[in-house]
């Protein structure tokens, strides 16, 4: 689970950087790696899509284990 959680959170780095550069630059990677322009998908830049999204989904058990209080006690 740890390599999965690794790899998942490195396409979620790689997601924001790639919102990150549409937001300041106007410049969409994701299209321009796969051929399409700003805003158009084709198969292979949506399955990025899905791919970045699942990703996501998958890190939300770690992110509420980071949120949530310790349930541990240390004594």
């Amino acid at each position: 689970m740890r390599y999965i959680n690794s790899l998942s959170l490195l396409l979620v780095i790689v997601g924001a950087v790639n919102w990150l550069l549409v937001g300041i630059a106007k410049f969409d990677l994701v299209a321009a790696l796969t051929g399409s322009s700003f805003g158009e998908t084709n198969v292979i830049s949506s399955a990025i899509y899905v791919v970045v999204g699942i990703a996501g989904v998958v890190l939300l058990p770690a992110l509420v284990r980071w949120a949530l209080p310790s349930t541990e006690s240390h004594a």
